[in-house]
């Protein structure tokens, strides 16, 4: 009996370990399996909404000239304009993460379109009833989704420099400021709509020099005689906008290095 006690004991170690063993090599497979399934789920879950930005075409600068009978309504649209935008801005941050892949395209792109519609449309038809109503401008209610940085009016096409660095055809492009904007007061809203549909008006006006004077001058044309004093009117406006902000609330800081202007 005493001999046989310690082979007793062998055998219910060796099936206590085996045991333990099966056990430990179902937690293994079971842990492969979940750990499998899960990686699995992750790389076929549909994308969500992320950060990025709306980039929406310039409506200033397709407009021909405006009639003094329609100016203020055509820049009280053209601020609409940007506060929508600054209010998608905003909604895409806010709801990242949210959504399936459609998420951006329904929420926050189409009733977007669907207002720039609204407000495009006041532009044109306030101009048309002293001149000719222009055309074609709906097909600029549409925006998109641009990954990373760089809000605000999307260019409508590149720049270039002829040999000699002579000014040729293309788009100013500018940092937008509405997006950049904290709440603005209700006593400031009237003066910072206004200077934000002024900053269009000067897009506008810097596009048609820059059109006009294709082939003219020398390797600094643009920089010294277009965007150089762009840039110091918005930098008047931007500041206006800074200081009726203040006048209620803090007020805003580092505008001013939305001023400077480039040609795409």
């Amino acid at each position: 009996m005493s001999r046989a006690l310690p082979k007793y004991n062998q055998r219910r170690v060796a099936l206590t370990g085996g045991a333990a063993a099966v056990v430990l090599s179902g937690a293994l497979i079971a842990g492969s399996a979940l750990a499998g399934e899960t990686s699995g789920k992750g790389a076929g879950a549909r994308p969500l909404a992320a950060a990025g930005t709306i980039a929406c075409p310039d409506v200033a600068s397709r407009l021909p000239a405006v009639p003094a009978s329609a100016r203020a309504e055509v820049d009280r649209n053209l601020a609409l304009l940007q506060t929508q935008i600054a209010e998608a801005n905003k909604r895409l941050t806010d709801t990242v993460g949210q959504g399936g892949p459609d998420f951006v395209k329904n929420a926050i792109l189409g009733p977007l379109a669907s207002k720039r519609t609204a407000a495009i449309d006041r532009i044109a038809i306030s101009i048309g009833r002293t001149t000719a109503k222009p055309q074609g401008l709906g097909s600029l209610a549409t925006c998109t989704l641009r990954a990373g940085g760089g809000a605000g009016t999307a260019a409508p096409g590149p720049a270039a420099a002829q040999p000699g660095g002579a000014a040729t055809t293309g788009t100013i492009a500018c940092p937008d400021v509405a997006s950049r904007l904290p709440a603005v007061p209700a006593s400031a809203r009237a003066e910072v709509d206004r200077n934000l549909a002024l900053l269009q008006t000067q897009i506008a006006e810097a596009n048609k020099r820059l059109t006009d004077t294709v082939g003219q001058g020398g390797p600094d044309f643009v920089k010294n005689a277009i965007l150089g004093p762009l840039a110091s009117k918005r930098t008047a406006a931007i500041d206006r906008i800074a200081i009726s902000i203040g006048r209620t609330t803090p007020k805003p800081q580092g505008l001013g290095s939305l001023a400077a202007c480039t040609v795409r």
